[in-house]
């Protein structure tokens, strides 16, 4: 009924389906953040998970923070997706009202 072939191809599309999902989806890197967000970020799970811990330390891959350790032993690694659709450059407002203010306000003197 189906050859080899048929069955070969639809096995290799289907896999590279259920690939391309899974790296367009959960597929992510690490995400460098300051030593400030890193405190703050402790401080949030202090707050939050009522934490006892007094210490904790920075987690760094290729000389930058991606994430810190408490010291109770929780973990938090900031990542993010690798696909990212990035935002579309937007015209500074100001530069939109000052255009259309110098258009009325402008003098009409002949010279």
């Amino acid at each position: 009924m189906f050859d080899l072939l048929e069955i070969l191809l639809f096995s290799l599309w289907t896999c590279f389906i259920i690939y391309a999902t899974w790296y367009f989806t959960s597929a992510k890197h690490y995400a460098p953040i300051t030593h400030t967000e890193a405190r703050m970020l402790w401080k949030i799970h202090k707050q939050i998970g009522q934490c006892g811990a007094k210490k904790w330390r920075e987690i760094r891959r290729r000389n930058k923070i991606i994430g810190f350790e408490c010291g109770c032993g929780y973990k938090h690694i900031q990542k993010r997706p690798l696909v990212i659709n990035a935002p579309e450059a937007k015209t500074p407002v100001q530069n939109a009202k000052s255009s259309v203010f110098d258009k009325l306000h402008t003098s009409y003197e002949s010279t």
